[in-house]
């Protein structure tokens, strides 16, 4: 069940409501215009065993996080095995079809920047690229957080996944780890939406706050107050896309 808290934060489950299903997808949409963010938004997409339909967003930057199992996902008709700890980025119009071989769930989490007032067209599996298509793309849009480098900020550290380099000019993608404690309040000039992946502490925005755990949602407005405590004996580690893109490093104290 979702909390709202001071200022507009939203923390909900990674299944919390109906999901809507197409084929082998179900989609359980916790984020977005619909209850109160701007333009970010933050979806969790369980693909069961098989082969999806296509799917296509021509207007917004589609970032991804690959939560659990291993796929092939193919973009364009590129195939691109993945697995967790993985991070996707589709540009406007990139076609995105999943080959889940089973026989776990293949789960994903979505953010799309800005999130398009249009549903996703779906079209027949993709799994060739056009004939005029005789290259993929010069930068994979595949990131492994194991390659890439941990940037220590005090006494936690964050690793960029997809930003302007792997190309999403919109948002950035990042992993951070928190410690044991709780920083100082701060705020950021963009929209934020976090998702824990290890770990439990409390979300506090202004004076409210909640508990959150391993697959809570949250959402937090563009220059709202706000710290995540780790209350645990151990690391708290989070995914993050904020949009518009930059750095996760850049904050403002009060």
């Amino acid at each position: 069940m979702a909390v709202v808290l001071e200022g507009g934060c939203r923390v909900t489950g990674i299944r919390d409501g109906e999901p809507t299903i197409n084929g082998t997808l179900s989609v359980w949409p916790q984020i977005g215009r619909a209850n109160g963010a701007s333009a970010i938004s933050l979806r969790t997409m369980e693909f069961a065993p098989g082969l999806s339909p296509g799917f296509r967003n021509q207007e917004c930057d589609e970032i991804i996080y690959v939560l659990q199992g291993a796929a092939t996902i193919l973009i364009d008709g590129w195939p691109y095995p993945v697995q967790p700890e993985t991070g996707v980025y589709l540009r406007p119009g990139a076609i995105l079809t999943v080959d889940n071989p089973g026989p776990e769930p293949f789960v994903l989490i979505s953010s799309q920047c800005p999130e398009p007032l249009a549903t996703s067209e779906t079209l027949p599996p993709f799994t060739s690229p056009r004939s005029s298509e005789t290259l993929p793309l010069r930068q994979p849009p595949i990131v492994r957080l194991a390659d890439r480098e941990a940037i220590p900020t005090a006494d936690r550290w964050y690793r960029v996944l997809v930003d302007d380099k792997v190309g999403s000019t919109q948002a950035t993608q990042f992993v951070g780890s928190i410690p044991p404690g709780r920083a100082p309040d701060h705020f950021h000039h963009y929209e934020e939406v976090l998702f824990i992946l290890r770990g439990v502490g409390r979300m506090w925005t202004g004076k409210t706050r909640t508990p959150i755990s391993f697959e809570s949602c949250i959402y937090l407005p563009k220059g709202q107050v706000h710290c995540v405590e780790n209350t645990g004996d151990d690391e708290l580690r989070l995914l993050g896309v904020f949009y518009p893109a930059g750095s996760p490093s850049v904050r403002y104290d009060v």
